[in-house]
């Protein structure tokens, strides 16, 4: 066994994988974010969106200072109208305010969803007295419909007043950006820079179908108390995505409202930072997106199984990642793990469509740990053994060995139940 994989450094591991016990275990409904960034205040209500429930479907993340906005988006030629409008404000600064809803994603509405979304921002900037195009918008649900805008501007209004600092305020935007994620999704990191002064990476997500790469059926904002000005914003934003939103699958599909958001405030007061402080700060910008990025396929729809995919010795990190992304889109092996089968050769045969070269005698394939495949040779082993061990944890590990380079990938995935076909056979209807 090699070194230790050290959580810190992310993708950074040597064919190791974390101790999957409990690694992974989906968030408890009202399980509270640790550390809360200064100077943002948070709201989520309900306000009819989704009909024929209580749930909450408008969310409300409020800078009290002009912040740093930097955001990356869904790369699918159909997309939304929040996406569009959030495209052409970021990178940039001065920005006060971000307004979700949930229930209905504005996708697909043409002019008339374009001019919805403009008129979400301004009634967001107005609650806060702030410029109308200071505030940016994001949006999840059905595509195809038109928001109901009335009840928008109530629910927006509505959660302008609710307004409040800290973690039950957290919670409650969070959960306002939710659609069929069976828990709320937040993460937080404190760090302390060479100057002594602690500043606050937090972050709040939703995602569980409709999740493939590049960008997924998510939505995330991050936020902190530090400076960043924009080009750093984006340039840590896109490295952050690029490493863990870019690296989850759930079925495949890229959505059309995708977004991730990054906000710095410097209610730290941390002005301008080193080299340094500024690599403190985008690493734990990557330790939140990498948090939040990995509750997504574990509360996937019908998932049963979470799949960490560790890909080594490839010639080029593009290379590993085309087979770790091939091996997680994989139809056939995603339901051999919801069925508990040690069927190695799904997954073999799988990094052999990825379009990437390699020698197959020199292939090697540990699935939670047991060796089932050496060199391009099967082994023997007690498939009862192995199958009882996927069967009866929740965490699956799958370490694929090359012999081609150094280069490594780490992918996230979930299997493929009868549950997931069930929930999304009649999503519309």
């Amino acid at each position: 066994m090699s070194k230790r994989y050290n959580e810190n450094s992310l993708c950074k591991y040597d064919h190791y994988c974390p101790d999957m016990t409990n690694l992974f275990n989906r968030r408890k409904e009202n399980e509270m974010i640790e550390s809360i960034p200064q100077g943002y205040r948070f709201a989520g209500v309900h306000c009819e969106v989704k009909p024929h429930t209580t749930k909450k479907d408008i969310a409300l993340v409020v800078s009290d200072f002009p912040a740093t906005a930097a955001g990356v988006y869904t790369q699918n030629l159909v997309c939304g109208a929040p996406v569009q409008l959030d495209r052409t404000r970021t990178p940039g600064s001065g920005f006060r305010a971000v307004v979700t809803n949930s229930g209905v994603a504005n996708a697909c509405t043409g002019e008339l969803g374009l001019e919805n979304a403009r008129t979400m921002t301004a009634w967001a900037a107005k609650e806060i007295d702030a410029p109308s195009d200071k505030a940016l918008v994001m949006s999840t649900g059905v595509i195809g419909i038109h928001l109901p805008m009335d009840r928008i501007e109530k629910g927006i209004a509505q959660a302008a007043q609710s307004l409040a600092y800290g973690a039950d305020a957290f919670m409650d935007a969070a959960a306002g950006m939710m659609t069929t994620d069976t828990v709320s999704k937040t993460a937080s990191r404190k760090v302390k820079l060479s100057t002594g002064k602690v500043v606050v990476v937090a972050g709040m997500c939703k995602g569980a179908a409709m999740i493939g790469p590049n960008m997924a059926t998510m939505l995330c904002v991050v936020m902190t108390d530090a400076y960043l000005d924009p080009e750093d914003a984006q340039s840590i934003l896109r490295q952050s995505a690029d490493r863990t939103f870019n690296c989850i699958s759930v079925e495949g599909h890229t959505s059309t409202s995708d977004t991730v958001l990054l906000l710095a405030n410097d209610a730290a007061q941390t002005g301008p930072l080193s080299d340094s402080d500024k690599a403190i700060v985008a690493q734990a910008i990557e330790e939140v997106c990498q948090d939040l990025a990995r509750m997504i396929p574990n509360d996937g729809e019908g998932v049963s199984h979470l799949i960490t995919i560790d890909v080594t010795g490839c010639a080029d990190a593009a290379s590993a990642k085309a087979i770790a992304k091939t091996i997680a889109n994989d139809a056939l092996v995603k339901t051999a793990i919801c069925g508990a089968d040690p069927n190695w050769g799904r997954i073999v045969s799988a990094a052999g469509r990825a379009g990437v070269p390699f020698d197959p005698m020199k292939v090697s394939l540990k699935v939670n740990g047991f060796e089932l495949y050496r060199n391009g040779t099967p082994l023997d082993f007690d498939k009862t053994l192995v199958s009882d061990n996927i069967r009866q944890n929740r965490d699956t590990h799958f370490e694929l060995f090359l012999q081609e380079g150094d280069a490594i990938a780490r992918f996230w995935t979930s299997d493929l139940t009868q549950e997931y076909v069930r929930l999304n056979s009649d999503y519309t209807t």
